[in-house]
């Protein structure tokens, strides 16, 4: 059900999950995606985001698919090689750019960014509705 998400990997997403009204973050969509900032005030759940997000890109990069909690994750595995992707780390987590000039892979950009500020705000009920197809 995870694709290729490993124990470290599902460790770290049940964290955030459990500690979500720990990290704050925000949307901007952008011509072609959406740029998306998650920090924490908390130095070990700055660690745990900068560390999500780089292995993220590193199993979009490997073609290796997570298949958990998100809609949007198939799209965007994909179609990897056909839309832009920036990661900055910041002082408190993680600023990610990303861009597509396909219309489909923009929605689904922003779609994800969606989702994911869903599982900040909401915790484990948004990822059930994640994992439910919802």
């Amino acid at each position: 059900m995870m694709g290729s998400a490993t124990s470290a990997d599902i460790s770290t997403y049940m964290e955030l999950f459990n500690r979500h009204t720990q990290i704050r973050r925000t949307v901007e969509e952008i011509a072609g995606g959406a740029r998306t900032t998650t920090e924490s005030d908390a130095t070990d759940l700055v660690a745990k985001l900068q560390t999500h997000v780089a292995n993220m890109y590193t199993h979009l990069e490997q073609k290796s698919e997570v298949t958990c909690m998100s809609n949007s994750l198939p799209t965007l595995f994909r179609n990897a090689s056909a839309y832009h992707r920036e990661l900055v780390l910041t002082e408190k987590g993680v600023s990610v750019t990303e861009t597509s000039t396909d219309p489909a892979l923009t929605e689904a950009i922003r779609k994800h960014a969606q989702e994911v500020s869903g599982f900040v705000r909401d915790g484990m009920p948004a990822m059930m509705d994640g994992m439910m197809g919802s």
